[in-house]
């Protein structure tokens, strides 16, 4: 695929790049996709160029469901990276051996690239990784745990997660999240992963309840050892609302 965009590189927009930050929850903890191609020590996010036809959040939406499969997730532009020397000596003349790039159309991938950071939020349940070339893995990584990254791509992630423990205070999440129903103490367990610290129980419900955006379902959680707790799911219509026209509340 890279080949096939370098040899056709009048099509993207030179110098221009995105990254994305795909976010999942799944055992109480914050997942991370990332990819490992053949030849590579590190990881990276997934990513891509800009087609010149494309806008640019067309572009990150493309990459978004070629690495996940599904649409109309929850995803946000958040910060551009560009460094002078960011992808410095990323691609040398070995890496270009290897994907058979002759070096004259290389240089257009030597160049300078400034990339534009968005982060995504979607239901781990649905997405099933997929790698887009056959010499690469795509996995999920808890947020605590990711290796090392190529590139500025630690910078991107640690931005990333920092915006979405910033954006807390100013928006609702879970719909994206969690699945269509869920008990109170799960999403308390989202919000605390998020921001790496403890709620008050009393204090998250009373919050939580005031937004409007939870709809109490006449369910109750199943295969659950001790009482089993009410279930809950989001009112679509009121979550939009909120996040529409924001949330003045810290956690």
């Amino acid at each position: 695929m890279l080949k096939d965009i370098i040899d056709n590189n009048e099509n993207y927009q030179p110098g221009l790049s995105i990254d994305c930050v795909i976010f999942g929850f799944h055992d109480n903890q914050l997942k991370v996709l990332l990819i490992k191609v053949d030849r590579s020590k590190n990881w990276s996010l997934p990513g891509g160029f800009i087609p010149v036809d494309q806008d640019i959040d067309t572009a990150a939406i493309t990459v978004l469901n070629s690495r996940t499969g599904v649409e109309g997730v929850f995803l946000r532009q958040f910060a551009t990276f560009g460094k002078v020397k960011r992808n410095e000596q990323h691609f040398d003349k070995k890496i270009l051996e290897y994907l058979k790039i002759e070096e004259e159309k290389g240089k257009w991938l030597l160049r300078r690239f400034v990339t534009i950071g968005y982060y995504a939020l979607v239901d781990f349940s649905k997405i099933i990784p997929n790698p887009v070339n056959t010499n690469e893995k795509v996995e999920w990584i808890d947020h605590k745990e990711v290796p090392e990254l190529i590139l500025d791509h630690k910078e991107i992630l640690d931005k990333a997660l920092d915006t979405l423990r910033m954006e807390l205070n100013l928006m609702p999440i879970g719909f994206n999240l969690l699945p269509e129903k869920f008990t109170i103490p799960e999403l308390q367990k989202l919000y605390e992963t998020i921001l790496d610290k403890k709620l008050d129980r009393r204090n998250f419900l009373r919050k939580i309840t005031n937004i409007g955006i939870l709809t109490k379902l006449d369910e109750k959680k199943s295969n659950v050892a001790h009482k089993a707790p009410n279930l809950y799911s989001f009112d679509k219509e009121k979550y939009d609302e909120v996040l529409k026209n924001g949330l003045n509340q810290g956690w």
